[in-house]
């Protein structure tokens, strides 16, 4: 009987397993700084990715960080607008006594 093995093997190349804290250990020092800082969760690529494009076309690490933080503010912007507005329920009256039975 022979087994078939089509799928079991490719010709593309492997993606290398990625260690995380590795990319995040190496962000420059204010980005790291910033990460720590940050309201949203950041992976080390979106962060490198950015901080890399910014000191690439203005080489100053004032615009890089304020270009983190347009796009963090971007980023909440966005999904704030994606969810409705939750509104929290009405708390009991209180009287005197305690709180008001409905």
């Amino acid at each position: 009987m022979t087994r078939k093995t089509r799928n079991l093997t490719s010709r593309l190349a492997r993606r290398r397993a990625r260690n995380p804290m590795a990319d995040h250990d190496r962000l420059p020092r204010a980005a790291r700084h910033w990460v720590s800082q940050a309201a949203l969760p950041w992976s080390a690529a979106s962060v490198a990715r950015i901080w890399t494009r910014a000191m690439r076309e203005t080489g100053s690490e004032q615009v890089a960080l304020a270009r983190l933080q347009a796009a963090e503010q971007a980023t909440l912007c966005r999904e704030a607008a994606e969810r409705p507005l939750q509104l929290l329920p009405k708390p009991p009256r209180m009287t005197p006594t305690g709180p008001k039975a409905s």
